[in-house]
């Protein structure tokens, strides 16, 4: 009895399995199936022609061509004469196995690349030829070209969806393109528009017997948006060109927007480099370049000392704080005794010695003993340091730094302003002013990527807010919409405080370091620093060539840019970075070049010479600043 029941219910069990399976495969999801699941199914794609790249004025940066690549589906592969084939191809017999046992482990019925990028004089004989051998044809593909050689860090590349990615995705097939870096990476689902699609049905010998469904699931192609960047060609070809033989940054904003005019880093490339077939060879020597490292965007993801031009922002927090005004003053002895050890020294060199130094001459004469007095009265206004520190850190970050800006590309660096936290990790015992006084003159454990200094700087200019920096003015004809790139970011410094330090930056053009890059015309308001930095080489610490620099805004009144250049081992910040940052404000704001001299100077200087002498695998680390 017991066992007549327990056959009853494994009958009765397995019957009410089937029944429910075949009320799912039949019922429920023949609506919404898939037919791309279904090896009686093959599909056909249309690629849609992605979005083109314009800068600000229109001019084209990212355009089109056509690429043609050879498809296989495994499942429809017949027997073939391999050596035939291959030499069809140009390829070794040892690359077709290799390509046919990668396209069966991705999946034996869906099409993948089996040779990517035909040149174009080869189409039109394989056309022909591969109908001899079933299961391979040609796609014909869109790849990107780009006329003007530049901005390539902006741009971006294209690259092929791997197995990996293929699988997670509903979208992409192994063998499609995806942007992989910049804008192109950014806004991929903008630029890609949609692939069409056609389904057809086959019988057992794999022969088309006619539309899937009558044509229920076929779609058609939607070409992808163009985009307008914010980008200023012109200017950006020309700060390329002034960077060549040099190593650094170079960011320029539109303070009144947070546009960003200009994202230079050098070393950099050709992005043609990264098309059609020759694009493997061409990544592996550029992205295994660790001495030059032309795909490391130096604008976004360098981190360095900001060095004189964080005195401003330390000058604007005193102000806040009121520990410094107008009429506060200190006197310089050649540096800035801090401590009672000899050691305890700053040195300084603004040359003013002995003589009541306030606030605007110590930003125009770039006066250490200034600022670290500032800086110690901030941190010591409050009986406990640390309260005092974490004061002075929130303000800085108010200006953007020591955290990620937000803007519309996908790569960069955080930078560094520490906090009390930050101290309490590192220092066990007890620590005060002294322990950081280097912050005061942006050395120490600050650091900041050139974006934030040219954001800093555009806060300057816009005395006491910015726009967050973007890269895309408009989506197809729409202007970019998004409210983190148009509402205003304040400091918590006050409007009432910016004027003197804008005054002092002026003196710096019009007498100071900067006074023998002053452009005829245009009033820039300026800061250099000088970073001095040092590497440890076999044990011992030796001093490398300072890093120049220099942030600028023009004009003083209704600023239109705003700058931050960075130039590695390029010495005194107004002998490299103050040129080149006047010969762009005059060439964004006259659209030409009167001063041929500096031109020429700054164009034919190369510091190769230098980076040669630069053991390329030891870390550099800042120190000081003049």
């Amino acid at each position: 009895m017991k066992r007549s029941f327990l056959l009853l219910f494994i009958i009765t069990t397995v019957g009410i399995i089937y029944i429910v399976r075949l009320f799912q495969l039949q019922i429920l999801r023949k609506k919404d199936n898939n037919p791309i699941f279904s090896s009686t199914v093959k599909i056909e794609y249309d690629y849609p022609e992605r979005g083109y790249i314009y800068d600000r004025k229109g001019k084209l940066l990212v355009a089109n061509q056509l690429s043609y690549d050879v498809m296989v589906i495994p499942k429809d592969v017949q027997p073939l004469d391999t050596l035939q084939f291959c030499s069809l191809l140009k390829i070794p017999k040892e690359d077709f196995l290799r390509r046919f046992k990668k396209a069966e482990r991705y999946a034996r019925w869906l099409p993948s690349v089996f040779l990517k990028q035909l040149a174009k004089e080869d189409f039109a004989y394989l056309q022909e030829k591969l109908k001899r051998f079933k299961g391979f044809y040609i796609q014909k593909r869109i790849i990107r070209n780009y006329p003007l050689k530049s901005a390539a860090n902006v741009v971006g590349y294209i690259n092929e969806v791997n197995e990996d990615i293929a699988k997670k995705s509903d979208y992409y097939e192994q063998g499609e393109l995806i942007g992989k870096a910049g804008v192109e990476k950014q806004y991929e689902k903008v630029l890609r528009g949609i692939k069409g699609k056609k389904y057809f049905k086959r019988n057992n010998l794999n022969k088309i017997t006619g539309s899937f469904k009558n044509g229920k699931y076929d779609t058609l192609a939607v070409s992808g948006k163009d985009l307008t960047l914010t980008i200023d060609s012109e200017l950006q070809q020309y700060g390329e060109q002034l960077m060549k033989g040099k190593r650094g940054g170079i960011v320029a904003i539109e303070p009144q927007t947070g546009e960003i005019l200009a994202l230079i880093t050098a070393p950099s490339y050709d992005p043609n480099l990264l098309v059609g077939r020759k694009r493997s060879p061409n990544s592996v020597k550029l992205f295994n370049d660790s001495i030059n490292k032309p795909t490391f965007d130096r604008g976004l993801q360098a981190m360095y000392a900001p060095g004189s031009p964080f005195k401003i922002i330390n000058g604007l927090i005193g102000l806040e704080e009121g520990v410094v005004n107008d009429n506060f003053s200190v006197r310089c002895y050649h540096g800035y005794k801090y401590g009672k050890h000899k050691k305890d020294f700053m040195g300084c060199h603004c040359g003013i010695v002995g003589y009541p130094i306030r606030l605007k001459t110590a930003i125009a004469k770039s006066c250490n003993s200034f600022f670290s007095e500032t800086y110690r009265r901030i941190i010591d206004k409050e009986k406990n340091a640390k309260i005092g520190l974490q004061k002075w850190s929130d303000h800085a970050k108010s200006f953007g730094l020591g955290n990620y800006l937000g803007y519309d590309l996908p790569t960069g660096q955080k930078g560094r302003i520490p906090d009390s936290t930050f101290y309490n990790r590192y220092y066990k015992f007890r620590w005060g002013a002294t322990t950081s006084i280097s912050n005061a003159i942006g050395q120490g454990e600050v650091e900041t990527t050139p974006i934030q200094l040219a954001n800093m700087t555009a806060v300057i200019a816009n005395k006491g807010f910015f726009y967050r920096p973007h890269i895309v003015k408009k989506i197809g004809e729409t202007p970019i919409q998004d409210s983190i790139y148009t509402v205003k970011n304040h400091t918590t410094v006050s409007t009432k405080h910016f004027p003197i330090a804008i005054e002092a930056m002026y003196e710096v053009f019009t007498r100071g370091t900067a006074r023998f890059s002053r452009v005829k015309g245009i009033d820039i308001c300026g800061k250099t620093g000088t970073a001095e930095n040092f590497a440890i080489i076999d044990g011992v610490k030796e001093q490398l060539p300072d890093h120049s620099i220099l942030i600028a805004f023009a004009p003083k009144e209704n600023p239109k840019i705003a700058m931050a250049v960075y130039i590695e081992n390029g010495g005194y910040g107004s002998t490299i970075a103050a040129p080149i940052t006047s010969l762009m404000i005059e060439k964004y704001i006259t659209g030409k070049i009167n001063r041929k001299e500096i031109e020429k100077r700054m164009l034919d200087l190369s510091l190769q010479p230098v980076y040669d002498k630069l053991i390329p695998k030891k870390d550099t680390i800042a120190q000081g600043t003049k």
